[in-house]
Order: C-alpha cells, then sequence, then structure tokens
C-alpha cells in the first residue's frame, strides 16, 4: 500500500522561504514520478511541480517558475519543494502525488496516490 506523507508547512512572512517534504513508501519499483499540487481555499486543485522517476526532468507551474525547486532523494524515497521568495498568494494547503513509471503528468488525474496535505500561510 503506498502511502505519501507531508510536512514542512507553516506560516511566513512574504519573502521567505520554507521546505516542503514529502516520504513514500509502498512502492515496489523506484520508478515513480512525483508531483506537487496546491489548493487555495475556494479554489481548484493546481499544478505546482513535478519531477521523474531519476530526478533528471522537472517542470513548473508559471506562477512559481524560478522560486520553486522540486528535488529528490531517491535514498530516502523523498521529495522536496524548497519554496522562496514566498508571496501571500503562494498561502494554500500543498499536496504530494506520486504515479508509477517513468513519465510524469500534470494534471490531477494523472497520479493515483496523494498525502493528505500540509498547509502553507504566506502574511503580507
Amino acid at each position: 500500500q503506498v502511502q505519501l506523507v507531508e510536512s514542512g508547512g507553516g506560516l511566513v512572512q512574504a519573502g521567505g522561504s520554507l521546505r516542503l517534504s514529502c516520504a513514500a513508501s509502498g512502492f515496489t519499483s523506484g520508478y515513480y514520478g512525483m508531483a506537487w499540487f496546491r489548493q487555495a481555499p475556494g479554489k481548484e486543485r493546481e499544478f505546482v511541480a513535478v519531477i521523474n522517476w531519476s530526478g533528471s526532468r522537472t517542470a513548473y507551474a508559471d506562477s512559481v517558475e524560478g522560486r520553486f525547486t522540486i528535488s529528490r532523494d531517491n535514498a530516502k524515497s523523498t521529495v522536496f519543494l524548497q519554496m522562496s521568495s514566498l508571496k501571500p498568494e503562494d498561502t494554500a494547503a500543498y499536496y504530494c502525488a506520486a504515479r508509477g513509471g517513468m513519465t510524469v503528468g500534470y494534471s490531477r488525474a494523472d497520479y493515483y496516490y496523494w498525502g493528505q496535505g500540509t498547509q502553507v500561510a504566506v502574511s503580507s
């Protein structure tokens, strides 16, 4: 049974930084892509960043490009989201997602497994 557990959320002032972590367990192979999505109150869940199984390929939403960095440590089965230059509009619940295989996806429907979410609040 695949499980994803996020951590690292919190309250930060605008311009500050946070690093989110997502620990994965239950995969039978190392071939799985991982992504971060976020959902602000009253809004749809949206794509933030994705990384392929090896870490050789990443992609970002335009709104976070240049400010956020996704990475992974396969030895620890963990993916990270380093968030810098945070803005109040980054306030949301952040969700880790995973899918088996060597390809990546950019929509909610592409992912089979989800974490419980971690809250990020950015004050102005």
